[in-house]
């Protein structure tokens, strides 16, 4: 006997709705699927996209992001062109290697006392100055290529130069970044500013490969000139930025109260750490030049090389939101690492180009979540009266590790093989990471909501009594 429709035998999916035809959408429901559920899955696409609150609140962050990103493109231009113009040359990796020690001493002596310059002085004039040296070092590059001068020993000291200027400009920019969001937005604001640097690791690698194939080497650092305006401008746009505390000369002493200050930290320290392992043993850049051109190409080939990093990265940046949110960022940190380690021996395994492209887009996502976490969990740290001293040891840790590893890099590439240098160096990065973390397991537990942010001014000098051990 047939069933009356409504009755409790009638089947629940089949029960009419006055007003709806039958087997149109029932309410809540969308071709069959629940809106609840598209609702909820806009929810979480929306989630996991960059939050961009820091640039909606803070115009000097506005400001501060946009002269970056555009500036960063043109110096990413002249990272590809000089370490090409060395290997075009001399034809040596090892000698594209010592571009990274031509760096290093600058870095070192000026990233740490420039640090100790930015909690001293007014830090919008700091940036003036320092991306105004800069832009004057990359005149003199563009000068003798239009000469065809092509000489090493001129290009190393340009880029010594260049290295010391960003070695002021960048701590700098880094303690300005808590002034202007707060420690609220800092996860997000950072993962803006990675972002924007990334994106310039993709554009400008390409550019650089571009220019130099059509133009030489001229037209690239011209590019580079002429994208130093947008920073130019962008700090004299910054309020002034004075220091908060009335500090004593930026000499030894004011950088040796940074490096107490970071000595009682272990679980910062961790995050210098575990960067110098990663960069030292398996950095790969030095390298790029040979892989281009056993890959039969040549700057097209470089230049994509140098700029895949950049492509991850801004995968990641695609999914900033997700990566802000993370609490556990020592997890964040170790995980990340352990990819750039794995994606390093891929990219020595490459049988072609793009295998090598995709290894290093692997790569480069995994350092940008890597660099967020690292930069926020110092930032969060340390009271605004230091975070220029620590934003030094963080710029020379960062790219004095580089700079060590490229020259690694080149001399085990000259001495073995391009294979050996990557893969050996990822696996070296491994187990490194491993016993890191082995050491101090309480950066594996570090959970960013039970920091609290120490209460300005802390001091740390040899006449004071030192503060507790903490993040």
């Amino acid at each position: 006997m047939a069933v009356p429709p409504g009755s409790p035998g009638w089947p629940a999916d089949s029960r009419r709705v006055p007003g709806r035809a039958r087997g149109s959408p029932a309410p809540g429901q969308a071709g069959g699927v629940s809106v609840s559920t598209t609702g909820g899955l806009r929810r979480a696409a929306r989630a996991a996209l960059s939050d961009i609150t820091p640039l909606r609140e803070s115009p000097p962050f506005r400001r501060l992001f946009t002269g970056l990103a555009v500036s960063a493109i043109g110096s990413q231009v002249t990272q590809a062109a000089v370490p090409l113009q060395v290997y075009a040359i001399t034809r040596s990796s090892l000698d594209v290697g010592l571009i990274g020690l031509a760096a290093l001493l600058p870095l070192v002596v000026f990233g740490l006392y420039g640090g100790a310059i930015a909690d001293a002085v007014d830090r919008r004039k700091l940036i003036f100055l320092t991306s105004l040296g800069a832009m004057l070092v990359s005149v003199v590059l563009l000068v003798q290529s239009v000469l065809h001068v092509d000489n090493v020993a001129l290009l190393f000291g340009c880029v010594g130069l260049q290295s010391a200027f960003a070695a002021v400009n960048s701590p700098t920019r880094g303690a300005i970044v808590p002034q202007l969001v707060g420690r609220r937005r800092l996860a997000a604001a950072n993962t803006l500013v990675y972002g924007s640097v990334q994106l310039a690791v993709v554009v400008g690698p390409l550019l650089a490969g571009v220019a130099i194939a059509s133009s030489g080497f001229g037209a690239a650092y011209a590019i580079d000139v002429a994208t130093f305006s947008a920073s130019l401008y962008a700090a004299i746009r910054l309020p002034a930025l004075p220091p908060t505390t009335s500090p004593g000369p930026a000499g030894v002493r004011s950088v040796v109260e940074g490096l107490r200050f970071l000595a009682v930290r272990p679980i910062v320290l961790m995050t210098f750490l575990v960067d110098i392992d990663a960069m030292l043993f398996s950095m790969p850049r030095a390298l790029f030049p040979a892989m281009a051109r056993q890959f039969g190409g040549g700057a097209h080939a470089a230049g994509l090389l140098y700029a895949a990093t950049g492509i991850g990265a801004m995968v990641a940046m695609g999914v900033g939101g997700a990566i802000a949110r993370v609490r556990h960022q020592g997890r964040g940190i170790t995980i990340a690492i352990s990819v750039w380690a794995l994606g390093i021996v891929a990219l020595g395994l490459s049988p072609s180009l793009w295998w090598a492209v995709a290894a290093l887009v692997i790569a480069g996502f995994a350092d940008t979540v890597s660099a967020v976490y690292r930069s926020t969990m110092l930032q969060a740290a340390t009271p605004t009266s230091m975070q220029g001293r620590l934003q030094g040891v963080y710029t020379v840790v960062v790219n004095g590790g580089a700079r060590l590893g490229d020259l690694r890099a080149g001399a085990m590439g000259n001495a073995l093989s391009t294979e050996t240098a990557l893969v050996g160096g990822g696996i070296a990065c491994f187990v490194g990471l491993v016993l890191l973390v082995l050491r101090v397991p309480a950066f594996w537990r570090y959970d960013a909501r039970d920091v609290r942010p120490p209460e300005p001014p802390v001091v740390v000098a040899a006449t004071t009594t030192p503060a507790p051990p903490g993040p």
